[in-house]
């Protein structure tokens, strides 16, 4: 099959962690293994990730650096796009070579357009960085004119304007990848947001476009069969954070749809998630897993994680 695998964020740099490079390298390792043993199998991947958390600690170091030039979201997207690029193309690199594969792994910096009059401008929602108590937020705020917001009762963060992606200008470059076997790892971030200028050319601009509407968007546009969400937990689980929850295993889309609109996915955490997965579902795809990155293989035969089928 061809797979779509959305690396979270949130599943780089853990809960609980301070993000250090030695962590990162950990949690990126344990993905690798799950990812070499998929392309081992036969199947053609690319690899998308987010970057909220290492977005927004660039965000704090920058702010910490006055005498420094301040420097634009669409250049830290560019910026962790290839951070994580590498580091996942290294992990995948390693574990396919270990398993005697000489497979190619490559990452492309990706661009993926937005309209500049998408309403996503004037009301921001995308989470970036780490948690803060509400305090800490709003003292942030105050000092560097950000929105901050509660996060689905995980701590308060920064959030930032989220457009909806309409097109991958790297598309064409990334099919021919595909085709050719390599295991390719692009629209890191949910991409580098630009809007065209009417000339052929693109323009980056203030934003960060969520990450799995955009893998979504990409498994749609290569027409993929499936498309996995690697997350930080092993199910999607109803009633979250409440002494009822309790994971979904195997659902249908309208049974998930239901579920959606009785309020069980909070939008800053598994509401993206579960959007992504009932559009690419509608769209004509087979199936979405997710999962976190223990039952990747797993999930994908459809024995772990949550498995959403029509």
């Amino acid at each position: 099959m061809r797979l779509i695998i959305a690396v979270g964020g949130n599943s780089l740099i853990r809960s609980g962690q301070r993000g250090t490079m030695e962590e990162q390298w950990e949690n990126i390792n344990a993905t690798a293994r799950a990812i070499a043993e998929l392309s081992a199998a036969g199947h053609e991947i690319l690899i998308t990730h987010g970057n909220g958390p290492q977005v927004g600690n660039l965000l704090l170091m920058s702010d910490k650096t006055a005498e420094l030039p301040e420097l634009p979201l669409d250049y830290w997207g560019a910026n962790t796009q290839g951070g994580i690029g590498y580091q996942l193309q290294s992990a995948v690199h390693t574990e396919l070579r270990r398993r005697g594969l000489k497979r190619r792994v490559a990452a492309v910096v990706s661009r993926v357009e937005v309209r500049p009059d998408d309403p996503a401008f004037d009301d921001p929602t995308k989470p970036v960085g780490p948690f803060f108590d509400r305090e800490t937020a709003e003292r942030y705020a105050a000092e560097n004119d950000w929105v901050v917001r509660e996060d689905a009762g995980r701590g308060w963060r920064r959030v930032v304007p989220s457009p909806k992606p309409v097109s991958f200008v790297e598309l064409a470059v990334v099919r021919s990848m595909l085709e050719s076997g390599v295991v390719t790892i692009a629209v890191g971030g949910g991409g580098i947001p630009v809007v065209a200028n009417g000339d052929g050319t693109y323009r980056g601009v203030e934003a960060v476009i969520d990450k799995d509407r955009a893998s979504c968007l990409t498994a749609r546009l290569l027409e993929a069969d499936m498309l996995v969400i690697s997350t930080d937990v092993a199910n999607v689980m109803l009633d979250y954070g409440t002494p009822r929850a309790r994971p979904l295993e195997r659902v249908g889309a309208a049974e998930l749809t239901a579920f959606r609109d009785a309020g069980h996915f909070a939008p800053g955490s598994m509401g993206p998630k579960i959007e992504a997965a009932l559009e690419f579902i509608e769209a004509g795809g087979s199936a979405v897993v997710i999962t976190d990155p223990g039952h990747l293989v797993a999930g994908v035969s459809g024995a772990g994680g949550t498995f959403v089928t029509a």
